[in-house]
C-alpha cells in the first residue's frame, strides 16, 4: 500500500475510533495569557499532577484543552519566563479556566518550586524544528549590530548562510527560493534589505519565531526545504508602552496600548536607516541629491468580541530606495496583511479563519525629465484560510483545514518618458489558482510513544487569460495558444504525506522518525549566483512542472544535567524531481520566452546534524556542526553526470555564547566556519580572432576560499530591578523597573578576516598572466545601540 493511503487510512481510523460511552469525563479548557501584557503564550505546558504524563500544550493563539475523568486534580500551568501557577480543581462537569501567568520574579529568599521539568525536546514527536528565543536574538553580535532574526537562524545546524552578511539562508540543500516565510500567515517573497545585508524583519514587533527543516505539519506546504513562521506581537492589553533603539545606522520606535483594557489592544512599530543623511556631507554635488535607505512598518490590533470570538488585524509594509541624483532609482518592497477571526466552537474544537493578502515589486527607473526608461516586476496574492484544531482526547489532537490563493505574476513591464522613442513592452501577466486540504493527527500511544500523521491534498491550476507558449526539450517553440479569461490551462496535482514519530527510550532520551513530501508549484528565476531584488518569480506551467521532495529523516535527542544540557543529532536524506537549472548563456530578465530557457533535473541532499545547547544558568548558548553533500543531475550539463549545488558545503560549523556576568552586564560571542561554496571557473583560455574566450569544463568544479569568522558583543543594562515585599507571604522579590535601558557594543569579524565575497580573473597588466583577483566586503565592524523600554 503506498504511503498516502496508510495514512489517510490511519486518519479514518482516529475519527472513527473515538468512544463517546465514557461520559463520566471532563474537559478543561481556556486560554493563557501573559498578565503583564495580555498576549496570548504559546506552547506552555498544562499538565495534571496526579497523572504525570498527562498534559496537553498551549497553539499558537494560547487556546488549550485537557479531558480528564471525573475527580479532584491539581492543575499546573508552566512557561519559560513565567512564574508555573498550581491549582485545585473539581472536575465533575466541564470547565473554562481562562488563565493569566506572571513573568518570572526573581526572588531573595530561596523557596521551593515544583513544576515538570523542560523535556518536550526529548517527550515531543516535532524534529528538525527549531524556537527561536527573542532573548538570544536580542544578545547575538550581527553586522551593523542590526538584530536579525534571519541571521541568528543561521548559527542552527542545517541552516547556512547564503553569503558574507547577508540575510538568506539555505535549508538542508535547498535553495533560497525553497524557504517560505510568513509574517503572520502571509509569505514575504523577498525577506532582504540593502541587497541582503538585512531582514525585513524588526525584532522589536516580534513575538514567535518557529523554523520547520523537515517534516512540517500538514498545514503548510508550497515549498521543499523549509517553514520559517513567525508570529507578530498583538499589542499590551493592559498599559501604554513604547519601547525603541537607536544605532549607527538606524532607529526603531514601538508603540503598544489598549484599545479597550483586556479587550483589545493595539502595536505599532517603526524601522528606519539613515545613511542617506551622510550624503549631504558629500562635495560631489550629485552625492547630495541621492537617498540611500529603507523603512519598516508593522501593525497589529486584536479585539474580542465576547468570550469565543476574536478578531485580528495585522500588516507589514517595506521598502528600499535607492537613487543616484536624478539619474537612477532602483525600489522594491513587500506589504502583506492579514484579518483572522478566531472562534472557539466548544471545549474541544478551535477554529481559525484568515483573509491573507501579500505584494511583492521592485522597480528601476533610468534618465529624467521625460527621458526616463522604468523596468519593473510584481506578484501578488490573495489567499482564503480556514484552520481548526479538535483536541479528541488527551491521546489524539486532530488539525485540519483548506485554503485556495489567487496569483498574479507580472514578470516584467518597460514604461518610458515621451522623449524617449521606444515602445512600452510588457511581459505577458500569468494567473493561477492554488488550493489545498489537509488534515493531520497528534497520537499519543502509552506514555512511550508519540506520533504524528497527516496528508495534505494539493492542486495548482495556471488560467487564462494570455497566450501560453510551448517549449520542446531543446528550448525550441512548438505551439502558442490562446486562453481566455479564467480558462484552465494545465492543471497539477499532488498528495503529499507527512509523518514524525517520537519513541521514549527512558525520561532522559528518545529516537525519532520522520518522512515528508512536499510539492512546490513556484519558481524563483535569477540571474545571479545570490538571490537580489531583480528575482523573479514564475508559476508551474505547460513547461514548468511541480519540483517535488521526498524526505526522510531519523533522530536521537538526550538530556544532560537536569535538563539543563540538550543534545540530538539528526541524519537526512532529501531526493528532489524537477529541480530548475538554466541553459549556458541564458537570459532570463525581460524575457517572454524565459521558459525556453530552463532546465529540468533532479537532486539529491543528505547529511548529519550535531547540536548541543544549554539553555539555562548564566552561560547558554549552543555549538552546531552539520556534515552534509547537496549536488544536481541534469542530462544536459556535466554529461549527465551529478554535480554540487551552489550551496554544497562540506562542514558547517556555529558556535554561540551568552554569559550574564550579573544583573547589569552580558557578553556574548559566536565563531562561525564553513566551506566555501561550489562555483563555475575558467579550466583556461583561448583566442579567436584578437579576442581572448574563456574556457569552462564542468559546472560548479571550483570552491571558494573556506569562510570562518568571530563576532563579540557587550550588552550594559541600567538597573532593571527593584525591591518589593509580597504583601502576602513577606518575600522580598525582585520585579522589573518601569523605565528599562541598555548600550550595546559588538565587533563584526573580530580579527579581521578577509573573506571572499567574490573572485574575478583579470589579465595581468605587465605580466599577461590571467590572476584570480578576491573581493572582501568587511573588515572590523564595529557598532554601538541605545535600547530603551517602559
Amino acid at each position: 500500500m503506498k504511503p498516502h493511503k496508510i495514512l489517510l487510512f490511519a486518519l479514518i481510523c482516529t475519527i472513527s475510533a473515538i468512544s463517546w460511552s465514557q461520559d463520566e469525563k471532563y474537559t478543561l479548557s481556556g486560554t493563557l495569557k501573559d498578565a503583564s501584557s495580555g498576549e496570548d503564550i504559546i506552547g506552555a505546558r498544562i499538565g495534571v499532577v496526579e497523572l504525570p504524563g498527562t498534559g496537553t500544550i498551549t497553539n499558537v493563539y494560547g487556546f488549550y484543552s485537557l479531558t480528564l475523568p471525573k475527580g479532584d486534580y491539581h492543575i499546573y500551568y508552566k512557561s519559560v519566563g513565567f512564574d508555573v501557577d498550581t491549582f485545585a480543581i473539581k472536575l465533575d462537569k466541564d470547565v473554562v479556566n481562562n488563565l493569566e501567568l506572571n513573568p518570572a520574579g526573581r526572588t531573595l529568599k530561596k523557596v521551593d518550586v515544583t513544576a515538570e521539568k523542560l523535556d518536550q525536546n526529548v517527550k515531543s514527536a516535532e524534529m528538525g524544528v527549531d524556537k527561536l528565543s527573542m532573548t538570544d536574538i536580542e544578545n547575538i553580535p550581527v553586522l551593523f549590530g542590526e538584530k536579525d532574526p534571519l541571521k541568528t537562524i543561521q548559527l542552527l545546524p542545517g541552516v547556512k548562510s547564503a553569503g558574507e552578511g547577508n540575510s538568506g539562508f539555505y535549508v538542508r540543500g535547498g535553495g533560497a527560493d525553497q524557504n517560505l516565510v510568513l509574517l503572520d500567515g502571509a509569505p514575504v517573497y523577498n525577506a532582504s534589505h540593502l541587497l541582503g545585508f538585512f531582514s525585513v524583519f524588526n525584532s522589536d514587533a516580534l513575538k514567535d519565531i518557529k523554523l520547520y527543516k523537515g517534516a512540517a505539519p500538514a498545514e503548510f506546504g508550497g515549498r521543499l526545504s523549509s517553514v520559517l513562521d513567525i508570529h507578530m506581537k498583538e499589542g499590551n492589553l493592559k498599559k501604554f508602552s513604547m519601547s525603541g533603539g537607536i544605532g549607527l545606522i538606524s532607529s526603531k520606535l514601538t508603540l503598544e496600548a489598549p484599545i479597550v483594557k483586556d479587550k483589545g489592544s493595539f502595536i505599532v512599530s517603526g524601522r528606519r536607516t539613515y545613511a542617506d543623511l551622510f550624503l549631504a556631507f558629500s562635495d560631489n554635488p550629485a552625492a547630495e541629491n541621492s537617498i540611500l535607505y529603507f523603512y519598516d512598518l508593522n501593525a497589529k490590533a486584536n479585539y474580542r468580541l465576547g468570550e469565543k470570538d476574536r478578531l485580528f488585524v495585522s500588516g507589514y509594509f517595506g521598502r528600499d530606495k535607492f537613487g543616484f541624483a536624478d539619474q537612477f532609482g532602483f525600489d522594491w518592497g513587500n506589504s502583506t496583511a492579514t484579518l483572522r477571526w478566531n472562534h472557539i466552537y466548544g471545549d474541544k474544537l478551535f477554529g481559525n479563519m484568515s483573509f491573507v493578502f501579500s505584494n511583492y515589486n521592485y522597480k528601476i527607473k533610468f534618465g529624467a525629465d521625460d527621458e526616463t526608461f522604468e523596468v519593473g516586476s510584481e506578484i501578488q496574492d490573495f489567499n482564503l484560510k480556514k484552520d481548526f484544531d479538535w483536541f479528541i482526547n488527551n491521546n489524539n489532537t486532530l488539525s485540519f483545514g483548506a485554503n485556495v490563493i489567487h496569483h498574479t505574476f507580472r514578470p516584467g513591464e518597460i514604461e518610458t518618458g515621451d522623449g524617449i522613442g521606444f515602445e512600452v513592452f510588457d511581459v505577458q501577466e500569468t494567473y493561477s489558482i492554488e488550493s489545498a486540504a489537509y488534515a493531520s493527527n497528534e497520537h499519543k500511544i502509552g506514555k512511550r510513544i508519540t506520533l504524528v500523521y497527516g496528508l495534505r491534498g494539493s492542486n495548482f491550476t495556471q488560467v487564462g487569460p494570455g497566450d501560453i507558449i510551448t517549449f520542446d526539450k531543446q528550448g525550441n517553440v512548438t505551439d502558442i495558444s490562446n486562453y481566455g479569461k479564467w480558462e484552465q490551462v494545465r492543471t497539477y496535482w499532488g498528495l503529499a504525506p507527512r509523518f514524525t514519530s517520537s519513541f521514549l527510550l527512558d525520561e532522559k532520551s528518545s529516537i525519532k522518525l520522520g518522512y515528508s513530501r512536499t510539492y512546490q508549484y513556484l519558481h524563483l528565476i535569477s540571474n545571479s549566483t545570490a538571490s537580489s531584488p531583480t528575482d523573479i518569480w514564475l508559476p508551474s506551467s505547460v513547461n514548468i512542472k511541480p519540483q517535488i521532495s521526498d524526505q526522510g529523516s531519523i533522530g536521537y535527542f538526550r538530556n544532560f544535567l537536569d535538563n539543563q544540557l540538550e543534545f540530538s543529532t539528526e541524519m537526512y536524506y532529501k531526493y528532489m524531481q524537477n529541480v530548475i537549472d538554466y541553459r549556458d548563456g541564458a537570459e532570463v530578465t525581460l524575457n517572454p520566452a524565459v521558459e525556453g530557457e530552463l532546465l529540468f533535473g533532479i537532486g539529491r541532499a543528505y547529511g548529519v546534524e550535531f547540536l548541543l545547547k544549554k539553555r539555562r544558568g548564566k552561560f547558554t548558548g549552543w555549538v552546531s556542526y552539520t556534515l552534509s553533500r547537496t549536488e544536481k543531475k541534469f542530462t544536459e550539463i556535466n554529461s549527465n553526470n551529478w554535480f554540487p549545488a551552489r550551496q554544497d558545503r562540506t562542514h558547517d560549523i556555529s558556535i554561540v555564547g551568552m554569559y550574564n556576568i550579573n544583573d547589569q552586564f552580558t557578553v556574548s560571542a559566536t565563531w562561525v566556519y564553513y566551506t566555501g561554496n561550489a562555483v563555475t571557473f575558467p579550466s583556461g583560455k583561448y583566442e579567436i580572432d584578437g579576442h581572448v574566450v574563456n574556457y569552462y569544463s564542468e559546472r560548479n568544479g571550483y570552491r571558494m576560499p573556506d569562510y570562518h569568522r568571530a563576532d563579540i558583543g557587550m550588552t550594559f543594562y541600567h538597573k532593571k530591578y527593584k525591591e518589593i515585599e509580597d504583601p502576602e507571604t513577606g518575600e522580598i522579590k525582585q520585579v522589573p523597573k518601569k523605565w528599562l535601558s541598555s548600550w550595546n557594543f559588538s565587533i563584526y569579524n573580530l580579527y579581521a578576516r578577509e573573506n571572499a565575497f567574490s573572485i574575478t580573473f583579470e589579465e595581468n597588466a605587465e605580466t599577461g598572466q590571467t590572476e584570480a583577483v578576491q573581493l572582501a566586503l568587511f573588515k572590523i565592524v564595529p557598532s554601538i545601540s541605545y535600547n530603551f523600554k517602559f
